[in-house]
């Protein structure tokens, strides 16, 4: 089995992934179905991860298995993305805390703002125990931490 080693490109601290729109991931009018913007939001943050050096999402091997899980989601909608486009999902961490991580995902097709996404996300045992992230997760994204734009 090949390792992942990720996916996209960082510019500066902001990951970027492309994505192609496929026919799957539209309605018969050729617009991408909203809740495929969440797919790649969490395709975004998947990459970001790994290319900043977190290959394991999820803690399954340990003592008391963990995972991440979100807390909390906001997408505004500004424009569509059609059939044959490619869109870039642009990934910002805005906060790192003791149990939780705050993202900011942008959207964009060329210079066209498509979907703007907040996430905040936390770990918690596979019974929904949070779990404070551990040293080496926070020690690892510390340095791609940015102040949230508006």
């Amino acid at each position: 089995m090949t390792k992942l080693k990720g996916l996209g490109s960082f510019d500066g601290k902001t990951h970027v992934l492309p994505v192609s729109i496929y026919y799957e991931d539209t309605d018969l009018s050729g617009v991408v179905y909203h809740a495929n913007y969440l797919r790649y939001m969490e395709r975004g943050r998947t990459e970001f991860f790994r290319l900043a050096g977190i290959s394991k999402m999820a803690g399954l091997e340990d003592d008391e298995p963990t995972a991440w899980t979100i807390r909390r989601i906001a997408v505004d909608y500004h424009r569509p993305a059609r059939l044959d486009d490619v869109i870039n999902v642009r990934t910002n961490l805005i906060g790192l805390s003791g149990a939780r991580m705050k993202a900011l995902q942008r959207i964009v097709c060329g210079d066209v703002l498509l979907a703007v996404g907040r996430i905040e996300a936390c770990i918690t045992t596979l019974t929904g125990r949070p779990r404070r992230l551990p040293k080496n997760i926070l020690e690892t994204l510390a340095p791609f931490l940015v102040a949230e734009e508006t």
